[in-house]
C-alpha cells in the first residue's frame, strides 16, 4: 500500500487509524517516522514519503515519533493473510527465527537460499531479516522498559540484545532517548501507573488490535473447549501455558474496549517477544476487520449478521501440533467430550508446570512425548485410534510439519493423506493451527443448521457455490454463522 501516494496522504491526514501497520510515514524534514493517526499536525505533503515497515524507516535514518510511538501498533494484516515465502518469512521473524537461528535457519524454512531471502524481503519491506528482526528487538526493548522494572540488563537480554552497549546504542538510535530517559518518561506519563497492579515474577503489558473486536466467539471458544490442566478462564482472563523455545511460560490474556491485558509468567527472559507474538496470533489482533466485515457485508444474508456484531476474530491456537492432535480427539463428539479425551493425554503424557496464580498444571503433551502411546488405552473407536497415532507418528518425525511456516495447500495436501482425515478435520485444522483466512467447513453441523436458517444454501457444495462471494475471508464467514447458535463457544464466559 505504500506506493499508493494518494491514498496513504489522505489516510495521513484523516488521521485514519485502520491504517496503522499497513505504512508508515517518514518526514523528510524532522526524520522521524509516525503511525497514519499520528495526533500531530500531519507534515505538508512534500515532505511526507510513505515505507512498508518500521525496520524500513530505521534502517533509512528515520527515528520513532515519541507522541504516536509507530512502533506499538498492530502488525500489517498482511502476514497473516498470505501464505507466500514474505508473508511466511516474517511470520517466523515475528516468532523469533532469525535470533534463534540466524538468516540461514530463516531460508531453511522456507526451502530458499538466503539470498533469495534477502532480496524478495527488501523488495517487499525495504528490510531485510536482520533488519527487520533488529526492529522488533527494539520494540520489545522499550515494551519492558515502560512496563517493567527489570534491570536494563535484563531488559536487553529478554529482547535479544547480544550486548549492553548493542542495546543502549540500537534504543537511543530508534528513540532518540536513552534507555533510561524512556522509563522516566514512560513514569512521568503515568502509563506506569494506570497499568495493572504488578505481580512479581510477571510481566503486564497491553497488546493493540485493530478496531472493532468483538471478544464472545474469540474468548467464548478458547474458554468453553479449554483442556483442564492446560487452560482455564479464571477473573475474567482466558490462562493457558506455554510451551517456548527456551523454556515455558503461563500467559493470562483479559479483553478490554481498547486493548487486550496480557500477563505473562516466563521460565527465561528471551522467550518474551515469542510469547507476546504466539499470543497475538492466537487471538487474531493483526487482522484488519473492516476490510473482512466490507466483504461479508457484501451478501445481503450475511449482512445483519455482521452488523449486529462486527469484528469477529479467528480463535487460533500457540501450538499447531497441539491443535492438529486436538482436533482428532474432537472428531464426531461432542465439546465435552473432546476436552475429556485431551484433559487424559494431559494427565498420562504432559510435563508438569508450575502456576501459583491459577490452577494450571501441565503443558500440553509434545508429539515426541505421545509417540510411544499405547492405541489400546486410548478410550476411542479403533480408526480414531489409527487416526491419531499416525498423526502422531508423522509429527514427530517431522514428516509432517504444522506451523507458521507451513504453505496452506501443501499442508492440506499431506493432512488429506492420513487415514481419518476427511475435508472438516483438513479445514479445521487450516482455519484455525496454520492461520488461512479463507479455509471453510460446509459440512459441519452447525454451518450447515445456521445457513438453513439464514436462507443459505445448506449442502456443502451448494453452500460452496455460494460461498465464492465471501473469498478470501470465509473462515470469518464461519465465526459469523457458528454466532447465530446459542452454544457456550459463542459467548464470552461470565
Amino acid at each position: 500500500m505504500h506506493t499508493d501516494t494518494e491514498r496513504c496522504v489522505r489516510a495521513v491526514q484523516s488521521k485514519d487509524a485502520r491504517f496503522d501497520g499497513w505504512f508508515f510515514t517518514a518526514v523528510l524534514t524532522t526524520r522521524i517516522y509516525c503511525r497514519p493517526s499520528c495526533p500531530a499536525v500531519p507534515p505538508k505533503v512534500e515532505n511526507m514519503t510513505f515505507l512498508p515497515s518500521a525496520a524500513a524507516c530505521q534502517q533509512a535514518g528515520f527515528r520513532a515519533c515519541k507522541r504516536c510511538r509507530p512502533d506499538t501498533s498492530p502488525g500489517s494484516p498482511e502476514w497473516n493473510a498470505r501464505a507466500d515465502a514474505v508473508a511466511r518469512a516474517m511470520r517466523l521473524i515475528q516468532d523469533g527465527v532469525v535470533d534463534r537461528e540466524g538468516v540461514p535457519g530463516l531460508a531453511t524454512r522456507l526451502g530458499y537460499s538466503t539470498r533469495q531471502v534477502e532480496r524478495q524481503l527488501n523488495a517487499e519491506l525495504g528490510a531485510g531479516p536482520l533488519a527487520l528482526a533488529r526492529a522488533q528487538r527494539a520494540q520489545t526493548a522499550r515494551l519492558l522498559i515502560e512496563t517493567s522494572e527489570l534491570p536494563m540488563g535484563d531488559v536487553a537480554f529478554a529482547a535479544g540484545f547480544s550486548s549492553i552497549r548493542t542495546f543502549n546504542d540500537t534504543v537511543r538510535e530508534v528513540f532518540a532517548l536513552a534507555p533510561r530517559e524512556l522509563r522516566d518518561r514512560a513514569v512521568k506519563a503515568g502509563r506506569s501507573r494506570n497499568a495493572p497492579p504488578r505481580i512479581p515474577g510477571t510481566i503486564s503489558l497491553r497488546l493493540p488490535f485493530r478496531a472493532p473486536l468483538n471478544p464472545d466467539n474469540l474468548f467464548g471458544h478458547l474458554a468453553a473447549t479449554a483442556v483442564p490442566g492446560v487452560e482455564e478462564w479464571r477473573d475474567g482472563a482466558y490462562r493457558r501455558t506455554l510451551r517456548l523455545p527456551y523454556g515455558t511460560g503461563v500467559v493470562a490474556l483479559t479483553p478490554q474496549p481498547d486493548h487486550i491485558g496480557c500477563r505473562l509468567a516466563l521460565t527465561d527472559l528471551r522467550d518474551l517477544t515469542i510469547a507476546i507474538s504466539r499470543c497475538r496470533w492466537m487471538l487474531d489482533l493483526d487482522a484488519d476487520p473492516e476490510a473482512v466485515d466490507e466483504q461479508l457485508r457484501s451478501d445481503p444474508l450475511l449482512a445483519p449478521l455482521v452488523d449486529k456484531a462486527p469484528g469477529r476474530r479467528v480463535p487460533r491456537t500457540v501450538d499447531a501440533p497441539e491443535f492438529a492432535v486436538r482436533a482428532v480427539l474432537g472428531q464426531q463428539v461432542s465439546t465435552a467430550a473432546a476436552r475429556t479425551h485431551a484433559a487424559r493425554l494431559v494427565g498420562a503424557h504432559g510435563e508438569p508446570v508450575e502456576d501459583p496464580l491459577g490452577g494450571l498444571t501441565h503443558l500440553f503433551p509434545s508429539p515426541q512425548a505421545l509417540a510411544g502411546l499405547d492405541p489400546e488405552a486410548l478410550a476411542l473407536p479403533r480408526s480414531r485410534r489409527a487416526t491419531l497415532t499416525t498423526l502422531v507418528s508423522a509429527l514427530a518425525d517431522g514428516s509432517l510439519a504444522l506451523g507458521l511456516d507451513s504453505d496452506w495447500e501443501a499442508a492440506r495436501a499431506q493432512l488429506s493423506a492420513l487415514p481419518g482425515f476427511g475435508p472438516w478435520t483438513t479445514e479445521v485444522i487450516a482455519m484455525r493451527a496454520l492461520g488461512d483466512p479463507d479455509a471453510f467447513l460446509p459440512s459441519d453441523l452447525g454451518i450447515r443448521r445456521a445457513a438453513q436458517g439464514l436462507g443459505l444454501p445448506s449442502t456443502p457444495s451448494a453452500l460452496t457455490a455460494r460461498a465464492a462471494a465471501w473469498r478470501p475471508w470465509r473462515a470469518y464467514a464461519v465465526q459469523y454463522l457458528w454466532a447465530t447458535d446459542t452454544h457456550p463457544v459463542n459467548h464470552l464466559p461470565v
